[in-house]
């Protein structure tokens, strides 16, 4: 991986593909790892960033350092609806005329989203939060919230929705969707079914989203949305996604975040064992009954409890429920009959 220009948040990766690194406000990750990917018919963005004026600015920048710009891009493929990647899409589409392709599953998000009022949010968390057994001083500022936005609650509609398996619309390009749901339930992860540039051993590149990252555990949480009450089983969704991914055994990932790597199998391996020995340690803590809050307060996290912010607890709560209803799923744990708020306990 070269820097192409300039700009040391653009890289080239060799055939016909860069990576620009587009900042996300106020986040630990930093930035988003867009993709520029060459075709026939002008460049094809995987991925936006953030809608954020620095994001944008940077986002223009890469690609003027790339020798293109905005104006240019034939199309943008979205891994996935969440707001460090899909965030852009629109002005990006505004500025080009782009198509925006989506899965159906994320763009049924999408659309639920543009047209759920910010109250209803407030209202949906306070009450998800209530039922997993949250502190009522950690509800209160969501009873009293007055903000008229939140982060990705006006996000794009797509124009096209991506189909698993197909090969996507990108002339002289072999790109195509292998739908990986866990992190969302649309997730895609994108095959170039291409020979490496610098012949590396494996099948290809994939572009990995957010699905596999080389150092970082993504987030497998429960699908939150007011308007749809299916139960689902994120974990399950995930593990069955990765196990897809290592079969696949690209020569090279390239991650939405942090950096690319090699070795997708031996990473695959990782994170399946991270959540077995996570699922395995929580039937442990579900020796005696547990609400979601108090598992993801006794849980292991990368800082303890009583610093996490405000903001990643919700997150920590709704991943301690993908894990239980994981574990209710394979019947190595149950609901207490009768317990308000619900509390949950190993089998």
């Amino acid at each position: 991986m070269t820097s192409s220009s300039d700009d040391p948040g653009v890289y080239d990766h060799g055939g016909g593909v860069r990576s620009l690194r587009v900042p996300i406000p106020d986040n630990p990750l930093g930035h988003t790892l867009v993709y520029v990917v060459d075709t026939d018919r002008g460049p094809v963005l995987v991925d936006t960033g953030w809608d954020d004026p620095a994001s944008w600015d940077a986002l223009t920048a890469g690609l003027t350092a790339c020798g293109t710009s905005v104006s240019e891009l034939r199309g943008v493929v979205v891994t996935h609806h969440h707001p460090d990647h899909h965030g852009l899409s629109g002005q990006v589409r505004e500025a080009s005329g782009a198509w925006v392709a989506m899965h159906a599953a994320d763009a049924s998000i999408v659309r639920r989203t543009r047209e759920t009022r910010p109250e209803r949010w407030y209202t949906y968390m306070a009450d998800k939060l209530t039922a997993a057994g949250a502190p009522e001083d950690h509800i209160a500022p969501l009873r009293t919230a007055r903000r008229r936005t939140l982060p990705g609650l006006s996000p794009a509609l797509p124009d096209r929705e991506i189909t698993p398996g197909e090969l996507l619309d990108l002339p002289g390009r072999r790109l195509r969707a292998i739908w990986t749901p866990g992190h969302t339930p649309g997730h895609v992860c994108l095959h170039l079914e291409e020979e490496h540039p610098a012949g590396l051993p494996g099948h290809g590149r994939l572009f990995s989203g957010d699905h596999v990252l080389p150092e970082i555990t993504p987030h497998i949480g429960l699908y939150e949305d007011p308007d749809d009450v299916t139960v689902t089983d994120p974990l399950g969704d995930y593990l069955d996604s990765l196990e897809r991914v290592g079969r696949l055994a690209p020569a090279e990932i390239l991650p939405a975040h942090q950096h690319p790597f090699t070795d997708a199998p031996s990473r695959v391996r990782e994170l399946l064992t991270h959540h077995e020995t996570r699922l395995t340690g929580l039937l442990a803590l579900l020796a005696t009954p547990l609400t979601p809050w108090q598992l993801a307060e006794r849980m292991e996290w990368n800082r303890p409890w009583d610093q996490i912010p405000y903001g990643s607890r919700n997150i920590a709560v709704s991943e301690a429920e993908s894990h239980l209803r994981r574990l209710v799923k394979l019947g190595r744990a149950e609901a207490v009959t009768g317990s308000e708020p619900v509390t949950y306990v190993a089998v």
